[in-house]
C-alpha cells in the first residue's frame, strides 16, 4: 500500500488510475480474444457442415 501511495505522489493521480485500469482490463482482453477465436472455429465448423 505504501508503494501505491508513493507512485501516486510521484507520477500523479491520473497516471496511477490509468495504470491500474490497464492492468485490470488486460486479463479481460485476453479472455475476450480467446472467446473470439473459439467463435471463429465454431463458425467454420458450422459453415463446413452446411456445405
Amino acid at each position: 500500500m505504501e508503494e501505491l501511495m508513493q507512485i501516486v505522489s510521484n507520477v500523479g493521480f491520473p497516471i496511477a488510475i490509468s495504470a491500474y485500469l490497464l492492468i485490470r482490463i488486460e486479463g479481460k482482453l485476453e479472455s475476450l480474444s480467446s472467446s473470439i477465436g473459439e467463435l471463429a472455429k465454431a463458425v467454420e465448423i458450422l459453415k463446413s457442415s452446411l456445405s
